[in-house]
């Protein structure tokens, strides 16, 4: 990456196309607020792909959470979930590479956060293709995903997790990600995916993480690839990418980093970029 906020076209890379993988977040960024894909964005991302590169979904969701959306694009690739810690095999329905956040230091690190900031509502993603979520008392959630409800905190360390979700009852997001990091960024780190979703994860995870493996697999470096999202936790992803781009909607932290700054996902934003860049179509 380069400047922040900068509009002009990136530098092209020495071959036919502008760039050889195309990564997107999901929630706000690819799917619209009805978390549907336009058929726009559809469109060009399949002609995108019929010149030759490769499409490849990086999201904060778990595969559960994730599958159905890739069944509805008709997705066969790899797709990294979990806030990089799942590298997917859409075609063959099996996990590359999961990683596990340590349970012991997860309780540790959830009990230093709220001796700082008081009592906190929690969920957890447990691991694997099939792997729960579970939302413990008071935590706010979408209510169109499924999850399991829980009675209490010990249920959280039944099984082996990929992350922690925290909310705070008067704490913003913002706050609530900084205060983690402040007390206990020395165990897990601490990220912000969305509106109401602070999340715990092994430390040094990101998805740039996740990106760079699968790039690897696919023999794509990092300076042939394009990334877009809207959220601080996307930073790292296009931190790593040749060039960034944030939706219009994204979060001012995004914005501030981001090579470009495109329509929002209600706007076909990824569609506009691709076109110009790989069209027009």
């Amino acid at each position: 990456m380069s400047g922040a906020g900068a509009v002009a076209d990136p530098p092209r890379q020495p071959h036919t196309l502008p760039y050889r993988l195309v990564a997107t977040d999901l929630d706000g960024t690819l799917l619209r607020s009805d978390a549907t894909v336009s058929q726009g964005s559809r469109d060009v991302l399949a002609a995108v792909a019929a010149k030759g590169a490769a499409h490849i979904v990086v999201t904060g969701r778990s595969v559960p959470w994730t599958r159905h959306v890739l069944d509805d694009l008709g997705y066969t690739g790899l797709a990294v979930c979990g806030q990089g810690a799942q590298v997917y095999d859409a075609a063959a329905g099996r996990l590359l590479t999961s990683v596990t956040l340590d349970r012991q230091l997860a309780a540790l690190a959830l009990a230093k956060i709220e001796a700082e900031v008081g009592p906190l509502a929690v969920a957890a993603s447990r691991d694997g293709l099939s792997g729960d979520v579970l939302i413990g008392p008071g935590y706010v959630y979408n209510p169109e995903l499924p999850v399991i409800h829980i009675g209490g905190a010990d249920e959280l360390w039944a099984e082996p997790i990929n992350k922690l979700y925290i909310q705070h009852p008067e704490l913003t997001d913002d706050e609530l990600t900084l205060a983690a990091g402040d007390v206990a960024g020395d165990l897990v780190g601490a990220t912000m995916a969305g509106a109401g979703i602070v999340e715990l994860l092994p430390l040094g995870l990101s998805k740039a993480t996740g990106l760079s493996l699968a790039a690897r697999r696919l023999g794509v470096p990092a300076a042939e690839t394009i990334a877009f999202g809207d959220m601080p936790n996307d930073i790292p992803m296009l931190a790593w990418a040749g060039y960034g781009v944030a939706m219009a909607n994204a979060h001012p932290e995004l914005k501030q980093v981001a090579d470009e700054v495109t329509a929002s996902n209600d706007e076909d934003g990824i569609a506009l970029v691709l076109d110009r860049l790989f069209g027009p179509f």
